[in-house]
């Protein structure tokens, strides 16, 4: 584990592309592709969800400006927490931005490899952003004491794209300090059985800054839903900073829907299922460890992520295959031998996996 500088925004010498995400893997000629490079819960959103979507569009719906209120209540109350906790944003995305360019921090540190969002974001507002690189070789666990002391800005994943990691919240709480925000982007937690080591609810860590999207579970990406959990000052600094009306009707009536008893438990049993995928994709990359294949374990998020030989070969040649994996190579900490993949389904997984015994012969060649 170390930690490197970077000042400003990324230049040519910068060796890894911030802005690119596996949306990129499955655009013009990667749209037929079965896509194991989005980290979105495939056949989502469900029916009930596009019904309520579809509902808010009636009447005065488009034509009345948004009016957040119920949905921020719904967020609320789901957590436990006062309203004046809450804060609805178009997507977890817009979070970044709004804590960039509304808090005053002189040293920011981003714990890497990570979302790169973040980092991009704090860079395009003038931030230097020091990076605590995670090694692969301790497993990309946490310590706490290779942040800076003077950090008084730390971002971190739970789970952690691309790693899936899930780091111990006990463990995330010693990064808390007075005069420090804490950022835990917790994007996909609710795709974690029982939501372990969450933080969102917490309102006794000092400085924490929860991040929450509602676009991996459900399908949502396209209409932009996330929210933060924050101490209520943090609260009113980000909303100032936000423009006006920034999360439409359609996504309001997204979250409210999706804070339910009955969304809560569909989740829930998503999660459940997700983990047992998992496991069984798990199971079937073990098998090509005499091909140099290793995994980065354990996992707990909704993807895997693996090095192996020869990686940019393979992931070329899983598209001629007809499969989109996402490149690694664009996380700092990370190079081009390793790959995340996307949890699926069973059927589609075992399809993946003839695939990549294909590739892997292929690039060997």
């Amino acid at each position: 584990m170390r930690t490197d500088h970077d000042s400003g925004p990324p230049g040519p010498d910068d060796a890894h592309d911030l802005r690119h995400h596996g949306d990129a893997e499955v655009r013009d000629d990667g749209a037929a592709l079965t896509d194991l490079a989005v980290n979105v819960r495939a056949d989502t959103p469900p029916a009930w969800l596009r019904e309520r979507i579809a509902e808010s569009l009636a009447g005065t719906g488009l034509a009345a400006y948004p009016d957040g209120r119920a949905a921020r209540a719904a967020v609320a109350a789901r957590h436990g927490l006062p309203v004046e906790r809450v804060l609805l944003t178009a997507g977890a995305a817009e979070a970044f931005v709004l804590l960039a360019r509304a808090l005053k921090v002189r040293r920011p540190v981003v714990v890497h490899p990570q979302f790169t969002e973040p980092e991009a974001a704090l860079r395009d507002a003038g931030h230097s952003v020091d990076r605590v690189l995670l090694c692969a070789s301790d497993g990309f666990r946490l310590d706490p004491g290779a942040v800076p002391d003077d950090a008084d800005l730390v971002v971190i994943g739970n789970p952690t794209n691309p790693t899936s990691v899930l780091h111990p919240a006990g463990l995330l709480c010693e990064l808390a300090r007075p005069g420090r925000t804490l950022v835990v982007d917790e994007a996909f937690m609710d795709a974690v059985p029982d939501e372990r080591e969450a933080l969102a609810g917490r309102s006794d860590v000092p400085g924490l800054v929860v991040l929450r999207s509602l676009t991996k579970t459900w399908g949502l990406a396209g209409l932009r839903i996330g929210y933060v959990l924050a101490a209520p000052e943090t609260i009113s600094m980000l909303e100032r900073a936000q423009p006006l009306w920034p999360v439409s009707t359609p996504a309001l009536a997204a979250a409210e829907a999706c804070m339910s008893a009955f969304a809560l438990a569909e989740a829930a049993s998503a999660a459940r299922r997700g983990a047992a995928d998992r496991d069984h994709l798990v199971a079937g990359l073990r098998e090509f460890a005499p091909d140099g294949l290793v995994l980065a374990e354990p996992a707990e998020g909704p993807f895997v992520l693996v090095r192996l030989p020869r990686a940019a070969r393979v992931r070329h040649h899983l598209r001629d295959l007809g499969f989109a994996v996402r490149r690694g190579d664009t996380f700092p900490g990370l190079d081009e031998e390793w790959l995340r993949l996307a949890v699926r389904d069973r059927v589609t997984v075992n399809r993946f996996l003839q695939a990549l015994d294909r590739a892997v012969t292929l690039a060997g060649r």
